[in-house]
Parts: structure tokens; sequence; C-alpha cells
């Protein structure tokens, strides 16, 4: 009977791994299934302490030596958390670091309405439509959440925050920002209805973002890496601005243009309120 109990362990084992797999590497079952995987003390710690609903979590007991982690994954599991452990070889299986921390999880996914936030909360916001590398779009909500972005607005379905590339680029910071999903007409009426600024990155803006103005709710709207802002992306902004380019290359790093654009507003907000007071 033992022996019985054990085989079968091993086989709901086996079953998570495979569904792991699947979740790491299916952006469509993700979407069904509202999940996504992590991996790595950092992540963990952040999803826990930002309160993400934790389906399950994975851990190797030789291979995770970080006290805290270790810690944490007994507390949770009190609280009822289902968890797994698993062998160093069953835990390198699913895992896609250097070095395997022996942690990982999966976790349900999270959406904020856009009629739930403002564009107040936060220093400003980003909408994107469109990203090529989820490296860039990764770069880009770890430079975000480092000067207090409030969030993403994606317009339709084409970008997928939870990807695992996405993931590992943010280095723990997309647990402490706020992704929306919508669409172009419920944007527009969003920005009406909060009188907020959109300023747009392009080639064709007149002036300097060094020398522009940002508004008090700023909305900063990304284009695709090769294109840039499409004709309707640029009707939707109030502000065309650009980033001087003095080299032989036309268009810059979406990451590193955005990260430009935010701590350029972050130094405007900045000295505004240092100025006030």
């Amino acid at each position: 009977m033992v022996d019985v109990k054990l085989d079968q362990n091993r086989l709901n084992v086996a079953e998570v791994l495979t569904d792991v797999a699947k979740l790491q590497s299916n952006r469509k079952l993700r979407d069904e299934r509202n999940l996504f995987y992590i991996e790595g003390v950092r992540n963990f710690i952040q999803v826990a302490e930002n309160n993400f609903e934790i389906a399950t979590i994975l851990y190797s007991e030789k291979l995770l030596i970080v006290p805290p982690a270790r810690k944490l994954v007994r507390r949770l599991r009190r609280t009822g958390v289902k968890t797994i452990k698993l062998t160093p070889e069953e835990f390198r299986q699913i895992s896609h670091t250097e070095k395997a921390s022996g942690i990982a999880a999966i976790v349900r996914q999270r959406w904020t309405k856009l009629h739930q936030i403002s564009p107040q909360t936060g220093l400003c916001w980003i909408a994107l439509e469109k990203v090529r590398s989820p490296g860039n779009l990764g770069t880009l909500i770890r430079t975000s959440e480092a000067i207090g972005g409030g969030g993403f607005i994606l317009i339709g379905g084409n970008i997928d925050p939870y990807d695992p590339s996405v993931i590992r680029a943010t280095m723990g910071a997309l647990f402490n920002q706020k992704f929306i999903r919508t669409s172009y007409s419920s944007l527009h009426h969003w920005i009406r209805r909060h009188s907020c600024g959109v300023v747009g990155a392009s080639v064709e803006g007149k002036v300097d973002f060094h020398h522009f103005k940002y508004p008090r709710s700023t909305l900063l709207f990304l284009g695709e890496e090769r294109k840039g802002l499409t004709k309707n992306q640029q009707e939707l902004c109030h502000h065309l601005i650009r980033i001087p380019m003095v080299g032989q290359g036309d268009s810059l790093n979406l990451a590193v243009a955005g990260s430009l654009l935010l701590y350029e507003v972050y130094k405007s907000k900045t000295v505004s309120k240092s100025r006030r007071h």
C-alpha cells in the first residue's frame, strides 16, 4: 500500500512538471487559466509581499538554502497554499536560471480595470499596443517601478506581461505595477474623463523631451520598436515629443527610449515639487 501511495505522489509530481512546462511556453494556456509561473527567491518573496494569489508552490529542500524563503514556504503552507516538494533533478527540469534556486510557484494573474485607476496614482502611466521584444517590456516595467510609475495600459491583446521572458527581465518589479487591458475607445473616454495629458514619443515631435513641460497627469504613449507610433496613436496624443539623435541610427531601443522619458518625467515632477516647498 505504501508503494502505491509513493507511486501516486510521483505521478502527481510528473503531472505538475508537465503543467509548469506548458505554462512557460503556451500563452494561450496562461490566458485561459489566468495563471503564470515564477521562480527565484526574489520573485517568490515579491509575489507574497504584494499579496498575489499563489496556486502552487514548488520547492526543493536541498536547493532552497535562503532562510527567509524557507520560512515563507512554511508560513504559506500553514495557510493552506498547496506545496509540492521536488528533488533537485525535478526542480532543474522546470528551472530556466543559470543556478536553480529551489523555489518556484504557479501564481494567479492580476489585472486591474481601467475605471479602477486614476492617472494621478503613481508618477505617470505608459500606454502600449505592441512590443517586439519581451525583454524590452521587462526592462521598461523595471524602470517604471523604479521611478514610481503607476503601471501599464495595454491596448488590445498583443502584449503578455506574464511571459516568462518579461518576468525575468523585470527582476521582481512587475509585482509592484498595475496592468490594464483595454480598447482605444475605452481609453479615449478615460483620458477625457480624467483630463489626462497624453504624450507620445515620435520622430515627428517638434519639442525636445528635455524641454517639454510634462502635464500633471501624464500618460506616455510608446510605439512599436520599428514603426513607432501609428497615425491613430498619434491622434490620441495631445503632444508629440522627440528624443534627439545625432548619429546614423534612426531609432532607439524601446526600453531605452521609454526609460529616458520616464526619468525625464521623474525629474520634472521632482523639480516642480521642490519648488512648491
